[in-house]
């Protein structure tokens, strides 16, 4: 009879103890972020490898044009991201797309998403691997950096996106005054010569053009499409779109400004054969060290990107296959992200070939599916309207 009744209450136990960690994670699931963490994202995503890798190099002294065209185009696509986010402020893009193509086609649509925050999760993770191999760290082989640095973004997955943003937050202060900090060391150092600049649109806007939607077009601004998984999240949705145009904005300004600061510092010719401009730029500074704060910013930015894509390819697969623990898919997908970024390529000549051969695979799911869901959404709702109305 004893043992019965010790039985009965252990099993009263396990039950409160189960009903409270569903309480914890359903709590989890709707925890918020502020408007300044959103902010503080993605602007740390905007520069991620963007500011490492020379874009639009192939039109020379033109590149900053092609870094603000891409820049006025981004603004406009995202106004894209945001309306199918105003239609269906508590999805994410995995679970509305489903609602608007049905169930068999939003999956597989879905899934094509998932596949693309890994590919490019794995991309910028090889970047920085390559960046900190070629340059500092030169006996370190690129897969123990490259795994360091997973592992870290694994770490984050595990604490959450409330986490993320609030690191975002301190580290947005840090990363927007180091960039202060490194422009005025640039501008008093006196290796900046505006005559590199020159001249502009030698080759017309044709090429430049050109340029723009293969490239800036599709990054960085193009990759917004990642928050289109993270906006309903924010805990003020309404603030969201001045919010994000504005991070997009500054982010985009800054990438215009370190473009011309590279080509006016390194001359024409040094910018399109260096893989890392900006780096060859702040190396040219003979004193107070300022690559080390250089490379510092590298790696808060690259973090953030790759942490980023990855929560989106955990949340994406987390929807789609209706996983009840997120937190457990963070170790599989991010080994997956480490050996692509490993196997993308067998040298760093051919990572970036491959990321210039690739950039037109970026264009169904950057633009042409977001402009076609936001026309099917559009009129799902306008129909809507007109039977309310009647």
């Amino acid at each position: 009879m004893k043992l019965q009744k010790t039985k009965i209450k252990q099993k009263v136990v396990w039950d409160n103890f189960s009903l409270l960690e569903m309480t914890v994670r359903r709590v989890m699931e709707t925890i918020k972020i502020s408007s300044f963490q959103l902010f503080s994202l993605i602007y740390l995503f905007e520069l991620g490898s963007a500011i490492l890798i020379g874009i639009g190099s192939s039109v020379k002294q033109d590149a900053w044009i092609v870094m603000l065209i891409g820049l006025m185009s981004g603004l406009l696509l995202f106004l894209i991201y945001h309306r199918l986010f105003l239609y269906y402020p508590d999805l994410p893009l995995t679970s509305y797309v489903q609602q608007l193509t049905g169930k068999f086609l939003g999956r597989i649509l879905g899934f094509i998403y998932i596949i693309y925050f890994i590919y490019d999760a794995s991309r910028v993770l090889r970047d920085f691997g390559e960046l900190l191999t070629t340059t500092i760290y030169t006996n370190t082989p690129l897969f123990v950096i490259n795994t360091l640095m997973i592992l870290t973004s694994i770490y984050a997955i595990h604490k959450g996106l409330e986490v993320l943003g609030r690191v975002g937050e301190l580290y947005f202060i840090a990363v927007f005054f180091m960039s202060i900090l490194g422009f005025f060391l640039i501008l008093f150092s006196g290796i900046i010569h505006l005559e590199n600049l020159k001249p502009i649109l030698e080759n017309c806007y044709i090429p430049v053009l050109k340029t723009s939607l293969y490239e800036s077009v599709l990054y960085p601004f193009g990759e917004m499409i990642v928050f289109s998984m993270i906006l309903p999240q924010i805990n003020e949705f309404k603030k969201a779109k001045n919010v994000c145009l504005l991070a997009i904005l500054l982010s985009g300004i800054d990438l215009a400004i370190a473009t011309i600061i590279n080509i006016a510092s390194l001359g024409v010719d040094a910018y399109v054969r260096s893989p890392f401009p900006l780096f060859s730029t702040i190396r040219k500074i003979h004193f107070l060290r300022p690559d080390v704060l250089f490379m510092l910013q590298l790696v808060i930015g690259g973090f953030f990107k790759i942490t980023l894509f990855f929560y989106a390819a955990v949340t994406g697969v987390t929807d789609i296959f209706r996983f009840k623990n997120p937190r457990a898919l963070s170790f599989p997908i991010g080994f997956i992200i480490l050996f692509a970024s490993m196997g993308i390529a067998s040298s760093t000549a051919e990572h970036f070939k491959e990321g210039n051969k690739t950039s037109y695979l970026y264009w169904p799911v950057e633009i042409i599916i977001p402009m076609l869901l936001f026309l099917i959404a559009y009129f799902k709702n306008k129909k809507k309207q007109l039977q309310a109305n009647k």
